[in-house]
Parts: C-alpha cells; sequence; structure tokens
C-alpha cells in the first residue's frame, strides 16, 4: 500500500515517552495488531519535523483545491 492511498483500517495511536529514556509511537490496528516503535528522543525530533513539513503540504494542498471563499478540511 502506498502512502497517498486510502484505507478502511482503523488504528489508535498513543505517543509517549519510556522509562528507557525512548519515544514510543504505539499503534494498535484491528484485529489485535500491536505494533510498539521506540525512538531515541533525536529520532522523535526528526519524525516531528517530518509530521509537520507533510502537515503544511497537506494544508497547502487543500486550500489550493478548495473553493474560493472557504478553508478545505
Amino acid at each position: 500500500m502506498g502512502i497517498d492511498k486510502e484505507s478502511d483500517i482503523a488504528a489508535n495511536l498513543q505517543i509517549g515517552p519510556t522509562s528507557a529514556g525512548m519515544v514510543r509511537i504505539y499503534v494498535e490496528a484491528e484485529g489485535g495488531i500491536e505494533l510498539p516503535l521506540d525512538f531515541d528522543p533525536d529520532e522523535a525530533e526528526e519524525i516531528a519535523e517530518e509530521l509537520r513539513a507533510a502537515a503544511e503540504a497537506a494544508r497547502s494542498m487543500g486550500s489550493a483545491s478548495a473553493p474560493k471563499g472557504k478553508k478545505g478540511r
């Protein structure tokens, strides 16, 4: 599945620090799939920067396709 392909799979996402000094992104998906992903703080900051950049790109794509006078959602 590509990054730009829609999916009907639902998942829960949790993000927080671990007792070992890591940042954990925990994904729990339908069917009992549990995926804990641990990152050191520097890696977590890089991921955060990528998320911000992707959000900004998505925001600009949404506003380009929104009708005049309305904001994209």
